[in-house]
């Protein structure tokens, strides 16, 4: 069943999604080579906690930690550990933050130091395909149109679309109808409505969209080896243009 939200909860997930796009500056800043993931988990508990939210993650399903940490060829759910990031490592960091029961959720991936020109593209590619999908995330338009728009921007580029994981509806829970896949035809899937909340989040391959599951049964990793970026934000969808949630 897929939730509308009321003009209260909105505005308590939009609270969460502050905190986590000031979250995201925060990290931004100490990514550097030689930083472990399991600092940049330290870092952003506290600032979650320090801010009134709680970090949505932690626990959830059974995950150890605050942040999804992924890096290279991780696609997601990369668990922070005393892994240093390297010079021409990507980072996709994943984080959800709750306040008062009102979830939000987000994902950038960051540079660290100097990266090659494919990785460069592939991750202005992810983030563009954000946009292009969510110039579909309209009132009255079927869910699909913004999986559509997702899919054909990244693969006018040479990348691929993973589709095994995908967007969600979101609010007190963290996963809530209806799903959000990043590939598939137009004109499909239930039809916008005011006050729908949306976790869109392209995740894109350098390589085949093929994707598998690491032995810890939580981090995954491109099939191939090759390299793969996310994207995510918090939307709700207007009577207009959908607000985002989780950008300053």
């Amino acid at each position: 069943m897929i939730y509308i939200k009321s003009k209260n909860e909105i505005d308590l997930m939009r609270t969460a999604g502050k905190v986590i796009a000031n979250l995201f500056e925060v990290l931004e800043k100490v990514i550097k080579p030689g930083v472990t993931t399991l600092e940049l988990d330290r870092i952003a508990e506290e600032f979650i906690i320090k801010n009134g939210c709680k970090p949505a993650f932690k626990g959830l399903y059974g995950f150890p930690a605050s942040i999804c940490t992924s890096i290279n060829e991780e696609v997601v759910h990369g668990i922070p550990s005393l892994r240093k990031l390297k010079e021409g490592d990507i980072i996709s960091i994943d984080i959800g933050a709750s306040y008062k029961g009102y979830n939000a959720d987000a994902a950038r991936t960051f540079y660290v130091g100097e990266i090659t020109e494919e990785a460069q593209k592939l991750i202005e590619v992810t983030k563009n395909s954000f946009f292009e999908g969510i110039k579909y995330a309209k009132e009255g338009n079927r869910l699909s149109n913004i999986s559509h728009a997702i899919q054909t921007y990244v693969e006018n580029y040479g990348f691929s679309v993973v589709r095994e994981y995908v967007g969600h509806g979101i609010g007190i829970k963290m996963h809530e109808d209806p799903q959000v896949p990043n590939f598939g035809p137009p004109g499909r899937g239930p039809r916008l409505k005011k006050g729908m909340c949306l976790a869109i989040e392209p995740m894109v391959n350098t390589g085949h969209y093929m994707v598998k599951t690491l032995e810890n049964n939580w981090t995954v990793v491109t099939a191939d080896g090759g390299l793969s970026a996310h994207y995510e934000n918090t939307i709700v969808i207007t009577e207009g243009e959908p607000e985002i949630l989780t950008i300053l």
